[in-house]
């Protein structure tokens, strides 16, 4: 009987120029032509001669880093004030609830202000409820790096991320900074105006400190216009950026909703700051009216606002102090409301404020 030979069946092989995938899970590169043997007898068409597997390198894990850096300098920063922290907490024990949770709600408004304000300097719409969460960790990033580098920093990576062009973006930020400021002074002289005898600075601000101020005031003024006009390409760049900023508020202003949003969130932030100190004081029965107490935090944000530290921690209690003496409390109180007034709305909301931002990180919403 003649059996007949049947030729083996070939082992199946990858494809010409596909990737594919050793059984260690090493990904190799695409098979290139001439690592085929030639059809020839006994050996089937396209048999592999080799197969080199090449290794992906591994990628660093920035992204890992990124998420976990706020959370280290949360750590760093509790531990460098950590006599603060224990000193405001036990001023907290002896304070009346009710009054701190209002300042903890007046907190939390802070946020939607700043999302309102935020959304009402650029006219393409951007996710609502992620706005609001880029708030609370910009929040965070504020209190970490110098004075409004951090919340800047992570609302341009928001908006570039959202599709908006980075010079938009920019023009965005600089209306934004532009509507609070002006709303913070024009809400100090509107007060002031009202009451002005509810800061008293005669005792406090020596004569002979006034001079000096100014004049270093006026030098730093003068060696920007300098710059300016003597640096062709510093000059080129502010012009651009002018145009368009100039160009992005017409915009803006030509919708009422967004010019709504925009002035309504920057005249909105600072009241309910101003209302969550008030808040704090009478928790801990300072002998200050409301007004008054709105007038020195008002004062206090706009000396400070000049002074690059990060996140104001220090000067902003050192000034508040100042000011709440300068309204006629005393300044042991004082300095309790202070301390009790930032624990709330800085010391409080830090760490969790710092794991939303990592999360956002994490899922590329910055």
């Amino acid at each position: 009987m003649t059996r007949t030979e049947q030729p083996p069946s070939p082992s199946p092989q990858p494809l010409v120029g596909a990737a594919w995938r050793t059984s260690s899970g090493v990904t190799a590169e695409p098979l290139p032509l001439n690592l085929l043997d030639p059809p020839g007898p006994g050996r089937p068409r396209g048999r592999v001669l080799a197969r080199v597997p090449v290794r992906v390198p591994a990628r660093l894990p920035v992204r890992q880093v990124l998420c976990l850096l706020p959370l280290a300098l949360v750590a760093v920063v509790a531990v460098r004030h950590r006599a603060v922290l224990a000193e405001g907490f036990g001023h907290l024990a002896s304070a009346k609830w009710p009054w701190l949770l209002a300042a903890a709600g007046a907190t939390c408004l802070t946020w939607v202000a700043a999302a309102f304000t935020r959304q009402g300097a650029l006219v393409p719409r951007l996710p609502g409820r992620r706005l609001v969460a880029v708030q609370f960790a910009a929040g965070a990033a504020n209190h970490l790096l110098p004075t409004g580098l951090g919340a800047s920093a992570v609302n341009l990576r928001f908006m570039t991320v959202c599709g908006v062009p980075p010079a938009r973006s920019a023009a965005a930020l600089a209306l934004y900074l532009l509507a609070e400021s002006v709303a913070r002074v024009a809400l100090l002289a509107a007060l002031l105006i009202a009451f002005p005898d509810a800061l008293r600075l005669g005792g406090l601000l020596p004569d002979a400190a006034v001079g000096p101020l100014l004049l270093a005031a006026g030098g730093v003024v003068c060696a920007a216009v300098a710059v300016l006009l003597l640096v062709r390409r510093v000059r080129t760049v502010v012009s651009g950026f002018l145009r368009t900023a100039l160009g992005e508020a017409r915009s803006v202003h030509a919708r009422p909703a967004r010019a709504l949003a925009l002035w309504g969130g920057a005249f909105a932030f600072p009241v309910c700051q101003a209302a969550g100190l008030v808040a704090v004081g009478r928790a801990l029965d300072l002998p200050v009216a409301p007004l008054h107490m709105a007038v020195a935090y008002l004062a206090a944000t706009v000396a400070v606002a000049l002074v690059p530290v990060p996140g104001g921690i220090g000067s902003v209690e050192a000034a508040l102090i100042v000011a709440l003496v300068a309204a006629g409390g005393p300044a042991a109180v004082a300095t309790a409301v202070v301390l009790a007034y930032r624990i709330v709305t800085v010391w409080l909301p830090l760490l969790p404020g710092a794991l939303t931002l990592g999360a956002l990180v994490r899922l590329k919403v910055i």
